[in-house]
């Protein structure tokens, strides 16, 4: 659904804009709009592809390390 208001606001500022930057506002918009990932109907066939040694290592590591907080981090 779009919000007259900000379709409006946004019109406005592009038109005070260079074609150059204009282009760039475009690419951004499209770039929003893109889905992200791909459906899982197509990593379906990976399925069962990771040894349970490897998964036991990986679940360790995420029990591990995940869920800190590094107080430091920037």
């Amino acid at each position: 659904m779009t919000n007259p208001s900000i379709k409006a606001e946004v019109v406005k500022q592009l038109d005070n804009l260079p074609t150059e930057l204009q282009r760039h506002v475009l690419e951004f918009i499209r770039a929003l709009s893109r889905p992200k990932g791909v459906p899982g109907k197509q990593l379906l066939h990976f399925a069962g592809t990771i040894e349970d040694d490897d998964l036991q290592a990986m679940t360790r590591a995420i029990e591990a390390e995940c869920e800190r907080v590094d107080w430091n981090e920037r």
